[in-house]
């Protein structure tokens, strides 16, 4: 897999409450040095580009800009786990035939 490296500049306190982070994460998991700064990094982009993308997918299905399926195409989830997850989000199933049909010819 091709890599890009990208630099970007944090406020003292986020580093400080990072590597503290890393620490106790690399404790967790036995680790006495802790975890890497890099490693814990790319962690916490992907936990957050994740909850992004799902918070995205939920504004475009609550503004019925989405159909579900086109809200979990969008939040990178399975259908099934778009649905277990829209209550976590106060969002309600309205989910008709004409919904299912469209998915089934998807």
């Amino acid at each position: 897999m091709r890599t890009v490296t990208i630099s970007m500049r944090l406020p003292q306190a986020e580093v400080v409450a990072l590597e503290k982070l890393a620490q106790e994460l690399g404790t967790e998991l036995g680790t006495e040095l802790g975890t890497e700064r890099p490693a814990l990094l790319k962690r916490a982009l992907r936990k957050g580009a994740q909850g992004l993308r799902f918070e995205r997918a939920c504004q475009a299905y609550r503004a019925e800009e989405a159909t579900l399926s086109r809200a979990a195409e969008l939040a990178g989830l399975p259908l099934r786990d778009m649905i277990l997850r829209l209550k976590a989000d106060d969002l309600k199933l309205s989910y008709g035939v004409e919904e299912l049909a469209e998915d089934l010819q998807e």
